[in-house]
Order: structure tokens, then sequence, then C-alpha cells
């Protein structure tokens, strides 16, 4: 059997996709357009509703997005990550394989994550998140020869969130460190790197090798708003940076070494996971043995060609040569 080569750790969402007019969106009670956590109650309801209506179910999640589309690539990639012993675990699993990923997923009692999504007749869209059993996720969950084995660990900010999901990514980076497996980092969001209260830039110092941010993160990060800069920054702290700015492009820096990628052109139809994308192609270009610049370069293009379609994974395997 071939050899893993990434193995990733994420918050394990199912996205449920469901046609809501205005007038059932005021009887859920939500405001339309808006995006935020939901539980207990509130999640049963909206739940409830896709249920009796017709819904379609995909894998999702911002590292489950990366490992599948690295998957897709032909990579060996893995997904540690906790479920629920529940329908939704079932038909994510199931789909998580289908893509080709080395399922670690593990199961506990309780639901598993969910991003309901209601689509509205003027393609508006109401999204809904469920952490649920995934702020579970525990040291117990790790598979500490899996780690052993990969060229690369890879997780994102939004696995810094309970004291759980803390201390199993601080025993992941030991294991890592240990073997030699080189730690990849995507910030992943905004709010992230304001709720790790400088924590971030401490463990990226301490010990990731890779780190992915965009401009936004790097900047609450460094506090410029200068790319190079905020690169130049991050490489000091780190092994390889990469700070993505939007349309401006992103910059690839190791040491001295800079790399300003450019941005391919796209008609952007949903920009929904096109940083889990862009990382993908980074790492695929690393697993292949590219240079920095045909890594970035690679991660560029895959992310026009996500944003060109409606949702955050390909429907048909991308090319990346």
């Amino acid at each position: 059997m071939d050899k893993l080569q990434v193995y990733g750790i994420g918050n394990v969402l199912i996205d449920i996709v469901s046609h809501a007019t205005d007038d059932d969106l005021k009887a859920l009670k939500l405001d339309k357009g808006i995006m935020k956590l939901v539980e207990g109650e509130e999640r049963d309801r909206i739940v409830a509703f896709t249920s009796s209506h017709k819904s379609e179910y995909h894998c999702g999640g911002s590292a489950p997005n990366t490992i599948i589309t690295l998957a897709q690539l032909g990579i060996k990639a893995a997904l540690s990550g906790k479920i629920g012993n529940d329908d939704f675990g079932d038909r994510y699993e199931k789909q998580l394989r289908d893509h080709g990923v080395v399922s670690y997923l593990t199961r506990a009692d309780g639901n598993t994550g969910s991003s309901i999504i209601l689509v509205s007749p003027d393609s508006e869209r109401t999204m809904n998140t469920s952490l649920e059993n995934n702020r579970k996720y525990s040291v117990e969950d790790i598979q500490e020869d899996a780690i052993r084995e990969a060229e690369y660990l890879y997780f994102t900010g939004y696995m810094w969130d309970t004291d759980s999901q803390k201390k199993a990514l601080l025993k992941a980076i030991s294991i890592a460190e240990e073997a030699g497996t080189k730690i990849v980092f995507d910030a992943a969001d905004p709010f992230a790197v304001q709720r790790s209260g400088g924590e971030f830039c401490r463990l990226i110092e301490r010990h990731f090798d890779i780190v992915l941010a965009n401009a936004e993160e790097a900047r609450l990060m460094f506090g410029s708003s200068d790319l190079s800069c905020c690169s130049e920054q991050l490489a000091d702290i780190c092994d390889i940076a990469v700070v993505k700015n939007g349309s401006a492009g992103s910059v690839v820096r190791r040491g001295s070494e800079e790399y300003r990628i450019p941005v391919y052109r796209a008609e952007a139809v949903d920009t929904t996971g096109a940083g889990d994308i862009y990382a993908a192609g980074f790492l695929y270009g690393l697993c292949k043995g590219k240079s920095l610049e045909e890594s970035g370069n690679i991660a560029s293009r895959l992310a026009a060609g996500i944003v060109g379609q409606i949702g955050a994974q390909f429907n048909s395997v991308p090319d990346v040569e």
C-alpha cells in the first residue's frame, strides 16, 4: 500500500443543502443571507425542515474540503475527526471513502456536525452551522501511527476551540515533531485568529513548518496591512509562509526567497472554500516535489477553478498541470 502523505484533522460538517422560500425562513425565525452557529432546539427545528424537503447531502468542513481535494488529485490523504452515531455520520463516512480519503473518523453519542444551507429562490444562501461532536474531539481520537507515517500533518485554526480539541492538537503536534512529519497550519478565519489571543503566533514560532493565512488573518497576527511585510514576518517564525490577498494574488516566502503568485481569471459564482482548495493545491505541489512557486501557481489555479462552481469541492478531478 502507498505511504500516507497527508494526515488531516478537522471539524467534520455534513453540508445539508435545501431550498427555502422567504416565508419558510420567517417561519424558521432565520434572517435571510446570514451565517451563524445554531444548536439545540433551533438546530433540530432547521434539520426537521430539511428532512421534510428535498435536500442534498455532501461532505463539508474546512480541513475536510482540503483533504478530499487532495484525494481527488491522487494524493493518499486521511481525515481524523469526530462524528455521531447517526444517519448523518453514516452518510458522511460513506461519501468520504467514496472520495478516496482514508477515514479515521471516530464516533460518540451526540450529533454529527452540520452546515445547513437554505437556498432562496433568488439564490441567496442562509447558512446555519452546528459544531456538535466536533467539539468533543480528544487525544483518544488521534491515530499516532498514521501521523508518524505521513509526510504532512494538516489542520486549521477552526480546530483550536475547546480544551479537548487543543489537547488533541498539541498531542498530534508532539507526535509529528518526534517523527519528522512536517506540520502545516492554515489560520482559516480572522475570528479564529482573534479568538486565539496570540496563541497562533506562539505555536507557529515553536512548532509549525508551513503556515497559510489570508491578508486579514496575517494583519491580525502582525498588525500590518502590507502583504509583503506580513509574509516576511510570518516567514521569520516558520519555514514556509503563504499569505493570500484575494484579487491581489498571494505571496509565498521561505527565508529571503519570495514568490508573488498571480490570481487566475475566473467568473466567481461561489467563493465558499476557495482558501481550502488553495491549501490543497499548495500541499499537492509539495507532495509532488514541485518548487514553491510551482506549488503556489497550482494552488491559485485550483482556487480560481472552485469559485467558478457552486460548492467547495470539485465535481470532477481538476486539471493541475
